[in-house]
């Protein structure tokens, strides 16, 4: 019989950069009875690789879970609040409850909505498996949420630059204008809007 373990969960997000697009979070529990080889942040992975990664965890963790914020709730709240919000959904979607969380970055989630006990570790995703598992799962996630927008708005690029600030990305807002999933909060955007 197997011994129980602690259930700890890495949580992650991906996307807080972007002028387009939702920030996307991962919640991950690993199961030490199968574990992952490979695990990173998710950022120094090749594509190929995130996407092999993706569905082994999927495939393999105890539990995960996705959440988000969408672009009105970060224009309302502002980027670092809807970052830590699509963190909170991620870990109340887990179909099990964690006993513990472990947050990349400096910040812990609230407390009157997260009951478990909870650290926030710096540069998290590159030290701690689960983290690491969570921000490969965000980051496959919302490149596929960009590549499909990419479809519905092909004069922006969002295949290439997954929404964030490149010069190709930059000179579409200007000559094409914003659309209804870019953030008028960040200033690229509100410039080009008030141009306008």
């Amino acid at each position: 019989m197997k011994k129980p373990f602690r259930l700890v969960a890495g949580v992650d997000e991906v996307g807080r950069g972007p002028l387009a697009g939702a920030v996307v979070a991962a919640a991950v529990i690993l199961d030490p009875n199968r574990w992952i080889d490979g695990l990173a942040d998710s950022k120094t992975l090749c594509e190929r690789k995130r996407i092999e990664l993706d569905m082994e965890i999927r495939n393999n963790a105890y539990a995960w879970a996705i959440g988000r914020a969408e672009v009105d709730e970060i224009d309302a709240i502002n980027i670092l609040q809807a970052s830590l919000l699509a963190m909170q959904r991620a870990v109340e979607s887990l179909p099990v409850a964690p006993q513990h969380l472990k947050i990349d970055g400096n910040k812990c989630l609230d407390s009157r909505y997260i009951k478990c006990s909870m650290e926030a570790i710096v540069k998290g995703d590159s030290k701690v498996a689960a983290i690491s598992a969570a921000s490969i799962i965000a980051k496959v996630a919302r490149d596929r949420e960009m590549m499909e927008l990419d479809r519905r708005y092909p004069q922006y690029g969002f295949a290439e630059h997954k929404g964030y600030a490149t010069r190709k990305h930059r000179e579409a807002l200007i000559k094409f204008g914003a659309t209804e999933i870019h953030r008028t909060s960040f200033k690229p955007v509100r410039l080009v809007m008030e141009r306008r």
